[in-house]
């Protein structure tokens, strides 16, 4: 991005020091900072003293203003110009009793640090938040003075019975509500109920199908092309991936591409890019099985270097390595993405379905992907079309075929294991029709192709799915 010539402090800050003040202003830890750009959490905070000296600031919420503020002159790299800011507030207790409002507080906490993990864009910290002590009407204000575009408030009442939170997503600019969710839960076990809540939240609001997403693609096909934005690019091109189908997955490709080229440290678009590569191996589009694959390699190392604590980026990173034949670096990764992810709808959805066909067992992926469905009740096709894949690797065809209608209708791998599970279950002239059309929609596709690209390197699932290919009549 061109930087305008008006002189400001900010020009006096280096490259590295600029890279630690966007980064902690957008509510990163020292600990997440120091990774992200591999140096030491001591070493941060040495960098931010020198940056608050610089700036002639004293605290994160002035450094957040300055940075947010700056960005929008174009004196600085802007992440207001390629991705949402989200604040969340602290939840207003309305309850009297001391042990609720320690509980309040605690649920912001785990919200914030949860969404800054999950999300696709920055969140401001939370003790940045509860500094503030604002009350509801100063949201909208405050939240604009941080450079936040959506903000998170609740509230929550609370007895010996029950609890009842109340959470809303708003417009900074307008203040206009987005999304709103009430939640009641009996009061028993105190962590357990806050865990609940906490992943409740996070799920519906986070992901690639999450309240702010599905805000920001509404928004997005409204815009002209020329004025789209890295973060309106991002959001279209998981619209298209989403569909699986050639088309969908080419103009994917074209459009996180696009986004990368703009803000070539925006690690979510790689993970993303990443996975389209991986689809273009696995589905025979374009027929270069190992240009794809080096495509898939490439945008994973990228992902890797910007984010390596991100649980979908380890989950295709395992896909990758069972994809080279090193199935313990995939057990590896898998495992790092269980760590990471563990409250993620969509990591969890992902781990399941490679954990049922490239390394692991089919009925471990049941459970998570039974999971990844709680956590999120507004689950995409894809999540039903991985359950599919993975009850009919298990064996409960039935229960495959009611998964699989419900999966993306133009994905050549739903209609494989569809034609797959129909034939397992003596439905040869349904199996049939799925393997004609399979054929003429996707004539470069093949289940060895798949077996090959996906990879399924499980060998329980590799049998069952040629078995059954053999039934189909499915090349």
């Amino acid at each position: 991005m061109n930087r305008i010539a008006t002189s400001s402090p900010a020009d006096s800050l280096s490259d590295r020091e600029r890279a630690v003040a966007e980064r902690f202003a957008s509510g990163l830890t020292y600990r997440e900072i120091g990774e992200a750009l591999f140096i030491a959490p001591s070493t941060v905070r040495t960098h931010l003293a020198a940056i608050y000296e610089k700036l002639g600031v004293n605290n994160k919420i002035a450094l957040a203003s300055h940075i947010n503020g700056a960005a929008r002159m174009g004196l600085a790299p802007s992440l207001a110009d390629a991705l949402p800011v989200l604040a969340m507030f602290p939840i207003e207790c309305l309850s009297s009793e001391e042990r609720w409002r320690r509980f309040a507080d605690g649920l912001s906490s785990d919200i914030t640090i949860d969404l800054a993990r999950y999300a696709d864009f920055p969140v401001i910290a939370f003790h940045t938040m509860k500094s503030l002590g604002s009350e509801p009407a100063d949201f909208a204000a405050d939240g604009i003075a941080l450079g936040a575009t959506y903000i998170v408030s609740g509230q929550l009442r609370a007895d010996d019975r029950r609890v009842r939170l109340t959470i809303q997503l708003a417009d900074a600019r307008s203040g206009v509500s987005l999304w709103s969710e009430r939640y009641d839960r009996p009061a028993e076990d105190i962590f357990t109920l806050q865990d609940s809540l906490t992943e409740s939240v996070i799920n519906v609001i986070a992901g690639s199908y999450g309240a702010i997403a599905t805000v920001g693609r509404n928004a997005v096909r409204r815009k002209p092309p020329a004025s789209l934005r890295v973060y309106d690019l991002y959001l279209l091109g998981v619209e298209q991936h989403n569909t699986f189908s050639r088309a969908g997955n080419a103009e994917a490709i074209r459009l996180f591409s696009r986004a990368l080229e703009l803000d070539p440290t925006f690690a979510r678009a790689w993970i993303e890019l990443a996975y389209s590569y991986s689809i273009q191996a696995c589905h025979g589009f374009g027929g270069d099985l190992k240009g794809a694959i080096e495509r898939w390699r490439a945008a994973v190392e990228n992902a890797l270097r910007l984010d390596p604590m991100d649980g979908s980026v380890q989950t295709c990173l395992g896909d990758l390595m069972g994809c080279l034949g090193d199935l313990e670096a995939a057990e590896r990764a898998y495992r790092r993405a269980f760590e990471y992810g563990s409250n993620h709808a969509d990591t969890l959805a992902l781990l399941a379905g490679s954990r049922a066909l490239v390394a692991g067992d089919p009925a471990e992926a049941i459970p998570l992907i039974e999971r990844a469905m709680r956590l999120n009740p507004l689950a995409p096709p894809w999540y039903f079309g991985l359950q599919g894949r993975i009850l009919f690797t298990a064996g409960r065809h039935r229960e495959a075929i009611a998964s699989l209608h419900r999966g993306a209708p133009n994905s050549a791998n739903m209609l494989m294991f569809l034609a797959l599970a129909q034939a397992a279950v003596g439905e040869g002239s349904e199996a049939a029709g799925l393997t004609a059309r399979l054929h003429a929609e996707f004539p470069e596709f093949s289940v060895e192709r798949f077996i090959a690209g996906y990879p399924v390197t499980n060998p329980d699932a590799a049998l069952a799915i040629r078995h059954a290919a053999g039934l189909a009549k499915l090349g």
